[in-house]
């Protein structure tokens, strides 16, 4: 809290102004979900005005859309991460799985993107979409057989934004280890590779 209180006491430049409302937002997203990423919400957060934030956004919608833009941004750093460090044997694929799922369940970025969805947000996936297929076509760059990257990683996103929304009460309901479907996403990846 005392990093908020100081940054709102000092004069920020623009980007630092875009760059801590982001971190506010980020923070009620994970603290209350996101339902509470408002604009009023957030310069409360950060000791801003509801203009100075209209300013930097256009809207509520707007803020989300560069929450989510950033998020995406870091999943696929992560992700891009993960995956030359396990194809240089260093890291299990259990591992690109659990960061993945992660990225959409405890992170946030599963809700986020269902929540604008359900607001009439049709192009809320869009940051998301784009950053995971740069970071596929990134990781394909010389792999003579892309397609079982894409549908792997096809696979991948799907199961952990399905696991984001539903995969608790799932399990529950079938009777199912919570873990279980990342069992799944990392027997599809294993297989995968080992039909290579």
């Amino acid at each position: 809290m005392a990093a908020t209180a100081l940054a709102s006491r000092r004069r920020m430049t623009p980007q630092e102004s875009r760059d801590a409302a982001l971190e506010a937002a980020r923070a009620l997203l994970l603290e209350s979900g996101p339902q509470a990423v408002t604009l009023k919400a957030v310069a409360a957060r950060i000791g801003r005005t509801h203009a100075n934030l209209l300013h930097h956004f256009g809207s509520a919608a707007g803020l989300q859309k560069a929450l989510i833009e950033r998020m995406a941004g870091a999943i696929t750093s992560t992700i891009r991460d993960a995956v030359l460090e396990a194809r240089a044997g260093d890291q299990d694929p259990r591992e690109v799985v659990d960061l993945t799922f992660d990225a959409f369940g405890t992170g946030g970025a599963g809700a986020l993107a269902s929540w604008m969805i359900l607001s009439g947000d049709e192009d809320a996936l869009d940051p998301i979409l784009t950053a995971i297929h740069d970071l596929v076509d990134e990781l394909a760059e010389g792999n003579d057989d892309a397609h079982p990257i894409h549908e792997e990683t096809l696979q991948l996103v799907l199961m952990a934004l399905g696991d984001a929304l539903l995969g608790g009460p799932m399990a529950r309901a079938l009777g199912l280890p919570r873990d279980k479907a990342r069992d799944l996403a990392s027997d599809m990846l294993l297989g995968g590779r080992k039909a290579e």
